[in-house]
């Protein structure tokens, strides 16, 4: 996801996304600890994408 994209969510947008994200995540390291999955690289996009949506999350609700 794009910063631009992230910034037109709306709060529960944003709150939805970070739970399917962090679903996600934990799947790739449950997925990377039993086999070495193709691009381990994508654990760490799938962790700074959190950080941003929780980054928005956090700006959007002092709004």
């Amino acid at each position: 996801m794009k910063n631009a994209e992230i910034n037109k969510l709306g709060v529960a947008e944003l709150q939805k996304q970070i739970l399917a994200e962090k679903e996600s995540l934990s799947r790739l390291k449950l997925a990377h600890a039993i086999s070495p999955i193709e691009n381990p690289m994508r654990i760490k996009e799938t962790r700074k994408l959190i950080a941003k949506l929780e980054t928005a999350l956090t700006v959007a609700s002092r709004v």
